[in-house]
């Protein structure tokens, strides 16, 4: 299996992004996906995720901002990140589990949004 996302950059505050992470290896869409962010010296946190059937769930800091979206035809999951900020800035992960409960089971390499001006 693997999750290979990309998108990342640096962007001024305000401003947008579009993460993608591709999978291969699984059945894609059998599988919740996720995103998830570290910044620097601080634990990994769930940013959002999406159920298999496509329901959404947000980190309450990112809800009205960030939009997850997948296209199973493409095995690919987005994150739409808006309005960002500089407490945004961090490496986001995507991953896959299967169902909404339990860990995840694959995790992608990271991609870096940096959010300053």
């Amino acid at each position: 299996v693997q999750l290979q996302a990309s998108g990342g950059g640096l962007v001024q505050p305000g401003g947008s992004l579009r993460l993608s992470c591709a999978a291969s290896g699984l059945t894609f869409g059998s599988y919740a996906m996720g995103w998830h962010r570290q910044a620097p010296g601080k634990e990994r946190e769930w940013v959002a995720s999406i159920s298999s059937g496509g329901t959404t769930y947000y980190k309450d800091s990112v809800k009205g901002r960030f939009t997850i979206s997948r296209d199973n035809a493409k095995n690919t999951v987005y994150l739409q990140m808006n309005s960002l900020k500089p407490e945004d800035t961090a490496v986001y992960y995507c991953a896959a589990r299967r169902g909404m409960q339990g860990n995840y089971e694959y995790w992608g390499q990271g991609t870096q949004v940096t959010v300053s001006s």
